[in-house]
């Protein structure tokens, strides 16, 4: 365990350190892939916190439930290992597998322009949320949007016409009214 911040990579979120487990210096943790055991796949994380960077590397985990139960080396102590709660899991971007065309990370949709068939502004991709039967972008006015409501849009093959990058835009098939 170091307590030296990451290098200076472009480090992505995948999961939160949210509790302790046990009495020998396991945490909990929950994680933003899918499956949710990918997490583990990273056998080094970058911890932040409040300006806090910390480079740790995992010992062992499992998946237990809808979280992961993680032994980082080098932490042994429960009370140690609490104060852990609360730290981002992070992985450099360059080490996320590659996607195949027409496939893209939460985190390259969000801050995404939405605008709808018409050419209307709807707003920008906050976040997204899983729902189960499908994943769901929350997004919010902005400078220039239509008007100031926040808007929940499936993301559907039905609903995403285009998913530009480069300009930061997503065209959609949605009612403005809806």
């Amino acid at each position: 365990m170091s307590a030296s911040p990451a290098a200076a990579e472009d480090l992505i979120v995948l999961g939160k350190i949210y509790s302790v487990h046990g009495v020998r210096g396991e945490v909990k943790v929950y994680s933003f892939t899918d499956p949710i055991d990918n997490l583990l796949d990273y056998p080094r994380w970058t911890l932040r916190r409040d300006g806090d960077s910390r480079q740790v590397e995992l010992a062992s985990g499992r998946l237990q439930g809808k979280f992961l139960v993680v032994k980082i080396k080098g932490l042994d102590d429960r009370e140690e290992a609490r104060s852990f709660a609360g730290f981002d899991v992070c992985v450099p971007r360059s080490q996320l597998p590659s996607l195949k065309d027409g496939e893209f990370y939460w985190y390259q949709l969000q801050g995404l322009k939405v605008i709808d068939l018409q050419g209307q502004l709807l707003g920008q991709i906050d976040h997204l949320l899983e729902t189960g039967a499908n994943d769901v972008m929350v997004v919010r006015p902005c400078a220039g949007s239509l008007d100031d409501r926040e808007r929940l849009l499936p993301y559907t093959g039905q609903c995403v016409q285009s998913i530009d990058l480069q300009a930061a835009e997503m065209r959609v098939d949605w009612d403005a009214d809806f």
